[in-house]
């Protein structure tokens, strides 16, 4: 069997363990949601909107009252690979055991170990704002029965040592299923769609990481997709909102080792060739975009949509630009976005907002022109779900 993590911990905890620890923390990305905006690393608190109500994220600092200094190894393993508490009650899938099961038993007993080196918080956990039933966690038992699988992973002899780390980290400690596949009614991710996109909240679409042409990685590189990871940014697009947040709270911080066998893994996805349905656009709604493009927009983006180089990203042929639903581009428009700075783009370069300049009808104009300039081709959207977004990033949607 090829070799898929490090070597085993020796006997007790050692300096190695916990930065070995620290480097998967990193991994896991457990800052972006353990951290609440203004709040003390690690110490929960962050709402997390599901279509079910608010979840709070935990404290796991090594606070004996309120995180987790009181847990032993088993106990912290048994919640990342079973999703049970300490206390024997289940946890909701926003913490992402459904992944973080694949993560090995030692890897998981180093994250435990850097955890303990934290400056411990005393902060008491917030309660769930879930529907009933959904707000009693009994209920999660049914569900795990329905969607969970007790699933370490395995490396596939047929591959190689590199796409198996690759394979470990997209399907393990780095959960991009989480928010790159779809889910069905419950909330479950459909095992047959795996990283093929997805809505995951506050109208934020993560797009296809498949092979697919238009809306996925088939027409990026290896090196474009390290490139990504590392800095935010490269020719074919640029980080936005959560996943802005998973460049600077985590990818940024993976060895070019790790990030491409990342690549790797995801470049084995098969090439897709499948034309996304889109109906005509009337003519006079796509000149309205494009003067509105023109007005606002070329001055960044250049009048062909390929932006400028480690500067400004491209619409053109961009995936996300052409994701299976608008709602990203929308909220973009509306809200702007600051791409994730790191040590290679220290200022993380912002785009403004057009909430105030533009109306509903307006943006929509401008987000169909977008989506299908240049050889874009997308579906459409319209003024009333342009409305609908506009609310919820006014009611405070990041």
């Amino acid at each position: 069997m090829l070799t898929i993590a490090a070597p085993a911990l020796a006997q007790g905890t050692t300096y190695t363990t916990i930065e070995r620890g620290r480097y998967l923390v990193n991994a896991g990305d457990c800052a972006s949601c353990h951290t609440d905006q203004g709040g003390k690393p690690y110490a929960g608190g962050l709402a997390l909107p599901t279509p079910f109500g608010i979840i709070y994220s935990t404290n796991i600092t090594p606070d004996r009252v309120t995180g987790i200094g009181n847990w032993s190894e088993e106990d912290f393993y048994r919640a990342m690979h079973n999703g049970i508490r300490r206390d024997g009650k289940h946890l909701y899938p926003a913490f992402p055991y459904p992944w973080f099961t694949k993560v090995s038993q030692d890897d998981v007993s180093a994250i435990k170990a850097f955890l303990n080196t934290l400056t411990p918080v005393r902060q008491e956990n917030r309660p769930t704002k879930l529907v009933w039933p959904l707000n009693e966690r009994e209920v999660m038992a049914g569900w795990n029965e329905l969607y969970f699988r007790d699933d370490a992973f395995v490396a596939d002899p047929k591959k190689s040592e590199q796409w198996n780390r690759g394979a470990y980290l997209v399907e393990g400690l780095g959960h991009c299923g989480a928010c790159h596949t779809a889910t069905n009614v419950l909330g479950a991710a459909k095992t047959t769609q795996n990283l093929k996109g997805g809505d995951f909240g506050e109208h934020w679409y993560a797009p296809s990481l498949t092979g697919h042409l238009r809306h996925g990685l088939g027409e990026w590189s290896a090196a474009e997709i390290v490139e990504y990871l590392k800095t935010g940014a490269n020719s074919k697009s640029a980080a936005a909102g959560p996943m802005a947040e998973v460049v600077k709270n985590s990818t940024q911080y993976l060895s070019d080792s790790d990030l491409n066998a990342i690549a790797a893994y995801l470049k084995d996805f098969p090439v897709e060739k499948t034309a996304t349905q889109a109906a005509e656009i009337d003519k006079q709604a796509l000149s309205r975009g494009e003067a509105l493009y023109v007005d606002n927009c070329t001055g960044c983006h250049m009048e062909n949509g390929e932006g400028l180089t480690e500067v400004f990203p491209s619409l053109k042929a961009s995936s996300a630009v052409q994701a299976t639903l608008p709602d990203t581009v929308i909220h973009v428009v509306l809200a702007g976005a600051k791409a994730a700075a790191t040590p290679s783009k220290p200022t993380g370069l912002a785009m403004p907002a057009f909430d105030r300049k533009l109306d509903d009808k307006q943006i929509a104009d401008l987000v169909n022109y977008i989506r299908n300039a240049w050889g874009n081709h997308a579906s459409q959207t319209d003024a009333g779900a342009v409305s609908k977004i506009r609310k919820d990033v006014e009611n405070g949607g990041r």
